[in-house]
Order: C-alpha cells, then structure tokens, then sequence
C-alpha cells in the first residue's frame, strides 16, 4: 500500500517560504520573482526593520525544519498570528518534545533559540510585509489545492506529486505514511522537501495564469533558458540514459561542483528534469519527458503555429 496524500493550503507555509526566501537569499536567483523583489522588498521596508530581519541570516538553514515541523504539527488553527503565538508562548518543553519524534538530533537548547529568534521576527515580517498579500495568495493557493484535490480520486499518490512538483518522484517506502504538499507563489518554480517520521513535506509551485497572452509563457522562457546553454544539452543527453546521482554526472561528465549545482537547478526549475528522493540515498536525476515534451508545445502555442 502506497502513501496518502494531503494538501494543506495554510498561509503560514507561505509566510515561512518568503521569509526564509528573503532572508537567506537561497535560491533567488531561480526562482521567478528574482532579486527584484528583493529590491521591491527593501525598499518598502523600514530601515529599522531590514535590520532586524538580517540578523537570521547567519542562523542555521536546518532551523526551517523546525519552523516548518511547528506549522506542520500546529493546533487546528490556520492563522499566521496563532501560529507566531504557538511559537512565542508554548510551553518549552511540550514544544520540544512535539518536534523530538520527528527531528532526534534536535536539542532542547536549540528548540528554545528558534523560538526566541524567529518569532518576533515572523511577526514583523508578517505586519509590514506578508499580512498585505496573505488574502490573495490564500485565494491562489485554494483554487490550485482544488484542482490537486479532484486529481487525487483519478491518479496514483505518485503521479500525483510528480505532476504537481513537476519532476520530483516518491516511491513507495515501508517508512512513509504521508506526504503532505503545500501550495506555494513567492518561491515558485522551486520544490523543497523535508521528511520527518513516517512523513514527507513537499513544497510545490501554484500554477498561475499569465497575465498577457502577448508576452512568452513564463514557463517558456524557463524551458529556453535552459536549453540553450551546450553543457545543459549534455546533462540531459546523460541523464536519458537512466537516474544517474551528481556524482555520477562530475564523475562521468568532468563537470566542477559550482557549476553543476548551477546547470542542474536551471533544468530542475523549467521542469525537464525528474528527481528520484528517498530517505537514507541521495538524490538521483533522469530526463522527464513530459517537460521535454513541453517545449514544443509552448512554442507552438506561442508563435501561433
């Protein structure tokens, strides 16, 4: 028997990916809203504010697994402000000890920093930024949970996540239970992932209309972008031939890491690649024919042949 899938359409999610996208800067560069809206950001910010915000940029990336476990494991509440306050005022130990079956290696100690930093800094992000979009990204986030909801009676858990992360593939494991996706617009086309005991969360780009027919898909100009560059080709002539891991690809293709990571975000992100996850391996890569498939047809749609 396969997993179960759940969506969950809670804005803190987005709160804590646009926050985390913000402050870290991690994965700017690909993701749509680029570092222009870094700049948007900063300038409707307050100096005071910007400053504030900086000082988690030196705190550990692993401290999102515990912020997103929270907001996973959250009380019913769907509200950003109850979840700041489940940060901010839960009892300190039954807060540690909700995140220690799902996060061993978590302390105490650090349990008791990650509440102390990150929520008065969420509350602030939330107040002169976030709570002023929240309504219409909740409206987006919906309707996109509505379409992965009705395609859960006619595909397999499987298909499902592959079709909505476009490219990320979650076997069947004796050790996972649920995987729980959720929707996201800051951070798009990027996918993330955690697992956690028995569960995987996914993190996966809402599907939003363009907003002019006249100017190039959005998901056009990914695909031609990373296509147009020799080494990419070569990646994905490589990667046809069967899941191969990174260090397959420096190895066989003598390919520097930087550079690598680099190539291999570019095709993740327009979609031509599928990544194969588990718990205890890392991640392996081969060609996903449907993005291949793609760039035809967006072209074709586009110049009206």
């Amino acid at each position: 028997m396969s997993y179960q899938i759940k969506i969950d359409t809670s804005p803190i999610y987005e709160l804590l990916g646009s926050f985390m996208a913000y402050v870290t800067k991690k994965w700017v560069q690909d993701m749509d809203l680029g570092h222009e809206w870094i700049d948007k950001v900063d300038a409707r910010l307050q100096h005071e504010v910007r400053t504030e915000l900086a000082t988690a940029q030196d705190c550990p990336f692993s401290d999102y697994d515990a912020l997103y476990a929270w907001a996973l494991l959250r009380p019913e509440s769907d509200e950003i402000s109850d979840y700041i306050s489940y940060l901010d005022h839960g009892p300190d130990k039954d807060m540690f000890e909700l995140l220690v079956p799902h996060i061993p290696f978590l302390t105490f100690e650090e349990s008791l920093r990650i509440r102390k930093v990150y929520a008065p800094l969420l509350k602030l992000w939330d107040r002169d930024y976030f709570r002023a979009l929240e309504g219409e990204l909740r409206v987006l986030a919906e309707e996109d949970a509505a379409e992965k909801r009705m395609l859960l009676s006619k595909m397999e858990p499987e298909a499902l996540v592959e079709y909505a992360t476009a490219g990320l593939v979650v076997p069947h494991m004796e050790d996972l239970d649920t995987v729980v996706l959720f929707p996201v617009v800051h951070n798009r086309p990027i996918n993330s992932y955690c697992f956690y005991t028995r569960t995987l969360l996914i993190q996966y780009p809402v599907d939003i209309p363009e907003e002019s027919e006249e100017e190039p898909p959005t998901l056009l100009l990914r695909l031609t972008r990373a296509v147009n560059d020799p080494q990419r080709l070569r990646i994905l002539r490589y990667v046809a031939q069967g899941p191969k891991s990174l260090e397959d690809m420096r190895h066989d293709l003598s390919r520097l890491e930087d550079t690598l990571m680099s190539d291999m975000m570019i095709l993740r992100v327009a979609g031509l690649l599928r990544i194969h996850i588990g718990r205890y391996h890392k991640e392996k890569f081969s060609i996903r024919p449907d993005g291949a498939a793609d760039l035809q047809v967006f072209l074709e749609s586009y110049i009206g042949l």
